[in-house]
């Protein structure tokens, strides 16, 4: 299911895995209405002890529930032996590779030393690496940020990845105490990048296509990267960075945005428990959405406010008829 990640020569973009986010029915749809992407990393599936399988992540992660574009599923454990159960189960299913979350920067998953909270646990994560690889039966990437704390604990892993055979290593330019905030350290990422031995795929902040000739001009040997909250913002920025052309007018894109609101919003009101469940995840993509809008702030609280799908409906197509203006 997934494709071969071997090519070195042309731009190979991914979709990055955002919970809440970035889930089967988002990346089929987006695909239904806008090109670009290659392939998707999952957001992680989380692995809780070592036999306990939790069926409806699983079944997201079904053959016929991902047919928009490739994907690679992704898992949250500090379980070796979870980790590879799981994995096994998701490879038995078609998937020929498996990302480890070594990234999660929040603060309830990074305490329970799970995501970046591993990452200052070298000899943990060596004894994860020695007990899972031998027994996975597909191929493993890893998904990492700096650090934790600070850079230098991704500096004294890079040589323990490069003793393992990993497929690539999506590193995302921040710790993971910054979150999603301050400027990624594009000094600190071109270090690890001159130290790792497996393919690296650049992750963080590429907001524009400004930003992806910035860093593929400083980065040559870099052909993979991946985009992920921006991608929500501008849904056309994949494309335009595959093409390097933005043919679509202002206009025409506010209507293409309106069309994939309304399938998103048709598709998580039949799959979706109850109207609140889905207006509040639209309503947390309409957040994303409206970034790439001229700011309406009467609007905007108005969408945040809604309660009912009337309510909600009401506010968005104001939104879209009546106020929307793309910033161009």
């Amino acid at each position: 299911m997934t494709q071969s990640l071997s090519n070195p020569n042309p731009t190979i973009l991914y979709m990055g895995p955002i919970r809440g986010g970035t889930d089967h029915i988002f990346r089929n749809t987006f695909a239904n209405h806008f090109d670009g992407y290659d392939l998707a990393v999952a957001p992680f599936i989380n692995c809780i002890g070592t036999n306990k399988i939790t069926p409806k992540y699983v079944r997201v992660l079904l053959p016929e529930n991902n047919t928009g574009m490739p994907v690679i599923p992704q898992i949250l454990s500090k379980s070796a032996e979870g980790f590879f159960r799981l994995a096994n189960v998701l490879t038995d299913m078609g998937y020929n590779t498996i990302n480890w979350n070594l990234g999660c920067p929040y603060p309830q998953v990074a305490k329970k030393q799970r995501g970046s909270g591993l990452l200052p646990h070298t000899d943990k994560i060596r004894q994860f690496l020695d007990d899972a690889i031998p027994k996975l039966s597909g191929r493993l990437t890893i998904k990492t940020r700096l650090g934790r704390e600070d850079k230098d604990e991704l500096f004294k892993l890079i040589p323990v990845f490069n003793e393992y055979p990993i497929e690539e290593i999506i590193i995302h330019a921040r710790t993971g105490k910054q979150m999603y905030e301050g400027i990624p350290d594009i000094d600190a990422f071109e270090t690890a990048l001159s130290m790792c031995k497996h393919p690296v795929v650049y992750n963080g902040d590429i907001r524009s296509t400004e930003d992806f000739k910035r860093l593929s001009k400083r980065f040559i040997d870099i052909n993979r990267w991946m985009i992920g909250r921006w991608a929500l913002v501008d849904p056309y920025l994949p494309m335009v960075i595959k093409t390097g052309k933005d043919i679509t007018k202002p206009a025409h894109k506010v209507e293409k945005m309106k069309a994939f609101h309304d399938d998103l919003y048709d598709q998580y009101t039949r799959v979706l428990f109850g109207p609140s469940h889905t207006i509040d995840r639209m309503k947390g993509l309409m957040m994303s959405f409206t970034l790439a809008f001229k700011e309406n702030k009467k609007t905007l609280k108005k969408i945040k406010k809604a309660r009912t799908p009337e309510q909600y409906e009401a506010a968005v197509n104001h939104f879209f008829e009546e106020e929307a203006e793309w910033k161009g």
